[in-house]
């Protein structure tokens, strides 16, 4: 069954499973290089990286496996550095500070990475995969990504968004259902109204686009898989299941929550970022709750919480920590990425087996 799989062919992997590209430490080389080794792809979340930090994790990768793996950025977004912050919201996170015991007010010295480092790192490299999220990839970029053969895979989480990505030149598509954990991919634009289950998303895309297309969001077994592969997705991409393996970056807070996660637990939240994300409610989600019309936009408001999100994690404060994580994340699991890896493998087998002897 995985021997014809026009994915794992093309991006040359045993299993059309990929470990999805969590950004913010989660995705460590260690996790992406155990992932690819086992047969699938792992991805590395650069976004927050700087550009030597993403050569280093690139040269880390490579130390430890062989086999391809990916790189992820964010498009970058127009934003007006002197947009004004709420009296009330500077207020509420001012006091998250002083309980923690950090300056308040702090002076921001840059909102984002400078993409443009980022991107000329991943060329240089020559990745053999590259992913991006939040909109278009410059078609600069993708010309040059081409020239060297790497492959690039866009972000969609409607039909819409994919049809524009097909029309850009990307080579496949992953279509985010709206039960992915972390950050909404949306970019035409990003709405809470566009959330579109993975199982509703994934054959309206398939059934639109020419190119292949990977099913992402509340996928954790082999049920997800096999249910993914049937819809006429040509890959899995699986965050929330790796983020509680041993290799996976995330704070041990962060794992802790997502064992002991209960479905009403998971909610969309733009208090963290001030871009759409769906995580494990806390108490800065609900202190922040009340002015969310009056929220910086990203990534102003993502920049004026690091501070506190650090300070948390350091200090073991997980109400104050963003704690993503997809909609079936009580599914998870405790064990190596290349044992989940295997185990992902042979529940879908199983499946899909079930399904031939009906």
């Amino acid at each position: 069954m995985w021997s014809s799989n026009p994915i794992a062919t093309r991006l040359q992997i045993k299993w059309p499973i990929i470990q999805a590209p969590m950004a913010g430490g989660a995705t460590t080389p260690a996790l992406v290089a155990a992932v690819s080794e086992a047969g699938g792809l792992g991805s590395l979340g650069a976004a927050y990286m700087s550009p030597e930090s993403i050569r280093e994790a690139i040269r880390s990768i490579r130390e430890q496996t062989d086999k391809p793996f990916s790189v992820n950025l964010f498009i970058p977004e127009s934003f007006d550095p002197n947009e004004p912050i709420a009296v009330d919201v500077a207020a509420e996170m001012n006091a998250m500070r002083e309980e923690l015991g950090i300056p308040s007010d702090p002076e921001v010295s840059r909102y984002t990475e400078p993409f443009e480092e980022q991107m000329a790192v991943v060329l240089e490299e020559r990745v053999p995969v590259f992913s991006f999220t939040f909109g278009l990839l410059d078609q600069r970029w993708l010309a040059e990504l081409k020239q060297q053969g790497t492959t690039v895979i866009g972000t969609a989480t409607t039909t819409r968004e994919a049809i524009a990505l097909e029309a850009s030149g990307v080579d496949m598509i992953a279509a985010q259902g709206s039960e992915a954990g972390g950050h909404r991919g949306s970019f035409l634009p990003d709405s809470p109204s566009n959330l579109i289950g993975t199982m509703a998303l994934v054959p309206q895309i398939v059934d639109r686009v020419s190119i292949p297309v990977i099913a992402a969001g509340g996928i954790m077994d082999g049920r997800g898989i096999a249910a993914a592969l049937a819809l006429g997705a040509g890959a899995a991409q699986l965050g929330t299941a790796f983020l509680t393996c041993t290799e996976s970056g995330a704070h041990v807070l962060h794992k802790r929550a997502i064992q002991e996660i209960q479905d009403e637990q998971l909610v969309l939240t733009r208090a963290f970022s001030g871009k759409w994300a769906r995580g494990i409610q806390n108490d800065f989600m609900t202190r922040l709750l009340p002015y969310d019309d009056e929220l910086p936009s990203y990534p102003i408001q993502n920049a004026l919480t690091k501070d506190i999100r650090a300070a948390a994690a350091k200090n073991q404060r997980g109400e104050y920590m963003s704690m993503w994580a997809g909609q079936a994340a009580s599914l998870s699991r405790e064990m190596s990425a290349s044992e989940l890896l295997l185990q992902l493998v042979a529940e879908t087998e199983r499946v899909i087996g079930r399904f031939h002897q009906a």
